[in-house]
């Protein structure tokens, strides 16, 4: 890969991006298509594409390249679209605060401690993994407890593998992407438990990753305990009732060298939060209008420190949406101010963006908190869609077009995913 870093930075950008993951790759490009003549990205890795780069598998560019691609050949599509567009990029690097006069603080080893001033600010610094001790699991400390994307970054980039017998608790996308990974090069899962009755990774990954390859998946089930002195050597199981209570009484011992846990992504909004943005209290990501921008003038926010999204295209999507509107903001422009803020209802547990207009098309990406199927997407009174089946482990993306809500003059939307049979009635 080509040396990366400007000789220099520039005292003044029209738009810093903080991160080089898929978001801030896309919302670099929207910048810079958007008429943002200098634009930086700031990456604390050794190179661009962030979580990309560790994810071999394919299933990345169905739909934004219209082709199946691995992790690192996605982004390696979208860096070639940054250099093209003659963005600067810093890597090893860390933006150290972003002030309310939107002047970036950033620390690396070529540049040393540097303050660059920024028309608009792009917030884009991914999630991270919740670890065993964000669910306190009981037990002691032995070695072979691990986050699913560490074990990923282990084998798929370091060439180690991680254990011989492993357990996985959590259903997400990456531990069920592990399940396969590890038993492709030689490893035993023993099974996936997951606390809750649903997997919460994409339908197409149970079947791929844990039904092709007989990996049992135990719903309604969860790690109670860990044992091992220098190692793992086995954990406890248990089933949970209706409150996510264990039932001891029906705990049963696992042998097992390694315990993975994919329990989820968690926004990296540390930055988000010293900037005092509004913060949404479900998805704990900022607030953001149809632009993406926050509740700070100039400063716009996209892809997983946002919301947690199931496909990379997505992501892209988004960003992109971002970086184009820090590029107008930069240059001076502005779009109509939102007048529609919608408002999740029954049985949707988060609505992103979180308002929209009522004269422009809008993306609107949703979570349920139940599955139902058949179904009804609707729009408070002004619009409705049937869906197949809905699942807590996969976003809902709805078009929302000008046509839908013709009529409505703004003010509060409630969205709300009801079973057909309630919404014909």
């Amino acid at each position: 890969m080509p040396d990366l870093q400007p000789w220099q930075l520039e005292r003044r950008y029209d738009v810093v991006v903080v991160g080089g993951g898929p978001a801030g790759l896309a919302a670099a490009v929207g910048a810079r298509e958007q008429g943002a003549e200098r634009v930086l990205i700031v990456d604390r890795e050794s190179e661009p594409g962030g979580i990309l780069q560790q994810c071999i598998h394919h299933g990345f560019g169905l739909h934004h390249f219209k082709e199946e691609l691995t992790g690192p050949a996605y982004a390696q599509r979208y860096l070639e679209r940054v250099l093209e567009h003659d963005v600067d990029i810093v890597t090893d690097a860390y933006v150290l605060d972003v002030d309310p006069t939107r002047r970036v603080s950033l620390l690396s080893g070529r540049h040393g401690r540097t303050e660059v001033d920024a028309g608009a600010v792009v917030l884009a610094m991914g999630a991270r993994e919740r670890t065993r001790e964000a669910i306190r699991i009981p037990g002691t400390r032995p070695a072979g407890v691990m986050t699913a994307g560490f074990a990923q970054k282990l084998v798929n980039m370091a060439g180690y593998l991680p254990g011989r017998r492993v357990a996985i608790l959590g259903s997400g996308d990456i531990g069920l992407i592990m399940a396969r990974r590890l038993m492709l090069e030689g490893a035993e899962v023993v099974g996936v438990f997951e606390l809750m009755p649903h997997a919460n990774g994409l339908t197409r990954n149970v079947v791929q990753c844990l039904h092709d390859f007989d990996i049992p998946l135990h719903l309604s089930t969860t790690v109670v305990r860990i044992h091992g002195h220098d190692r793992v050597d086995k954990v406890s199981v248990a089933p949970v009732d209706e409150a996510l209570r264990p039932r001891m009484a029906e705990a049963w011992e696992v042998p097992c060298d390694t315990l993975l846990v994919s329990i989820g992504l968690i926004p990296d909004n540390e930055l988000a939060r010293a900037l005092g943005v509004r913060l949404d209290p479900v998805t704990t990501g900022p607030v953001v209008t149809s632009t993406m921008e926050t509740s700070r003038d100039g400063v716009f926010a996209c892809g997983n420190t946002v919301h947690i999204h199931d496909l990379v295209d997505w992501v892209s999507q988004e960003s992109q949406l971002a970086g184009g509107g820090a590029g107008a903001f930069a240059s001076g422009r502005r779009s109509s101010a939102d007048n529609v803020r919608l408002v999740p209802g029954r049985n949707v547990r988060s609505c992103v963006p979180h308002t929209i207009t009522t004269d422009r098309e809008h993306t609107v990406f949703l979570r349920v908190t139940k599955s139902l199927a058949p179904c009804s997407l609707r729009l408070g009174e002004v619009y409705e869609r049937p869906l197949r089946y809905v699942v807590p482990g996969e976003m809902v993306t709805l078009k929302v077009r000008p046509r839908f809500l013709q009529g409505f003059h703004g003010g509060n939307l409630h969205v709300d995913v009801v079973p057909r049979e309630e919404a014909a009635a």
